[in-house]
């Protein structure tokens, strides 16, 4: 699938749009310094998780490119990778 086309991927990057637009119109409006950075944490987090898929959906479009289609074994392994990356 292109990246173009993951509604996990694009989702995620909505939701960090949407709360950097929030931040925006936050540092705009004068609003408290700490309210700020912790609008600025959600928009981490979300490209954080972002970013997660995009290099899992990676990692799996090569290896099916380099292997030919992933075994339901292959998937749960790549799922355990997954699980793995977010503490990276």
């Amino acid at each position: 699938m292109s990246h173009a086309n993951d509604p996990k991927l694009l989702n995620r990057l909505r939701r960090a749009h949407g709360h950097l637009a929030t931040i925006i119109n936050m540092v705009e409006t004068g609003r408290e310094g700490l309210d700020i950075a912790q609008q600025m944490q959600a928009v981490i987090s979300a490209l954080e998780a972002a970013k997660k898929v995009l290099v899992i959906d990676h990692i799996e479009h090569h290896l099916e490119t380099a292997t030919g289609p992933l075994t339901e074994a292959g998937r749960q392994e790549l799922a355990r990778i997954a699980t793995l990356a977010k503490y990276l």
